[in-house]
């Protein structure tokens, strides 16, 4: 398996003293079914609070794309993503959803959180 976390460039937050929400949506996210090799089409939405690092948008870009031809169901893409810039940015929260086009007249939406264990239980301010 590609490790493709090594695709992901980051950059110094620029703020860090500060929470502030971070969104980039990818409306053109491809992959393919593992059932049935057809391609699956989708929306990525990253949205994430940054600590010490964010990713660089180009690097996202090709990460991304890096799925197009790959066998992978909605479920794990969302999670494995969600895992890989997590791994790569140790931000203080992250959520990727996934809108997938409908298939066989079902829509799906896939939703993985993330909240690093300093953050829990404190309240927005």
């Amino acid at each position: 398996m590609v490790d493709r976390k090594k695709l992901l460039e980051t950059f110094a937050n620029p703020h860090r003293g500060r929470d502030y929400e971070i969104v980039h949506t990818a409306p053109e996210f491809t992959s393919v079914c593992p059932k049935t090799a057809q391609p699956d089409f989708g929306q990525i939405t990253i949205r994430y609070v940054a600590d010490s690092r964010c990713v660089e948008l180009k690097s996202l870009k090709f990460y991304l794309q890096s799925y197009r031809n790959e066998g992978v169901f909605y479920e794990d893409v969302v999670n494995r993503i969600l895992d890989d810039l997590v791994a790569v940015l140790k931000p203080r929260r992250m959520t990727i959803a996934g809108v997938f086009t409908p298939r066989g007249g079902i829509h799906s939406t896939v939703t993985a959180e993330y909240v690093a264990p300093r953050r829990r239980g404190k309240k927005k301010q």
